[in-house]
């Protein structure tokens, strides 16, 4: 059995020289949101892993950076429904992650998305090659945003088509 006897005794010194008998309360709030976003993140970013490993992606990808940079990150399967959302949709236009599951990212197209845009991106999905545009979305609520799109088609480890990721930031 370890003994903490002078440990505790160290402890309980410092703690009675410190000044600062408390934390403020503001830190634990920001604490407990940071904890929360990195948690989150952390969870994106393995639900990822497993679809990669899932699907046998030929990608490696690091993308815990991304999503705790508000990165979103949307993965649609071959015939462009939706199969994976990161949380940080939500902080981009409303969303939950299990509200677009299954549908087709045409649903945050409207009347002020670019046809031209939308048909390079298009071409680029059947022409099976990255993308990098930028396109105006709509919210759940309605309103527009400028998005900036990364996209990306995903391949097996035969070189298959599996999926297509977007990396997504909203545009400044």
């Amino acid at each position: 059995m370890i003994d903490f006897k002078e440990y505790e005794e160290s402890v309980e010194k410092y703690a009675k020289s410190n000044k600062h008998k408390q934390m403020p309360l503001m830190s634990w709030d920001f604490y407990s949101e940071a904890f929360a976003k990195i948690s989150i993140s952390l969870m994106d970013a393995n639900k990822i892993n497993q679809l990669s490993s899932h699907n046998n992606w030929n990608l490696k990808l690091n993308l815990k950076d991304e999503l705790l940079d508000n990165t979103v990150v949307v993965v649609t399967d071959v015939k462009l429904k939706i199969v994976f959302a990161s949380h940080n949709i939500t902080l981009m236009n409303g969303y939950k992650p299990e509200e677009i599951i299954g549908q087709s990212p045409k649903m945050f197209q409207g009347k002020d998305t670019c046809p031209i845009t939308s048909m390079e991106i298009r071409n680029a999905i059947q022409e099976q090659k990255p993308f990098d545009k930028m396109v105006v979305n709509y919210c759940k609520d309605g309103s527009i945003y400028k998005c900036q799109i990364k996209g990306y088609p995903v391949f097996d480890n035969k070189g298959i088509l599996q999926n297509f990721i977007a990396l997504e930031k909203i545009a400044s």
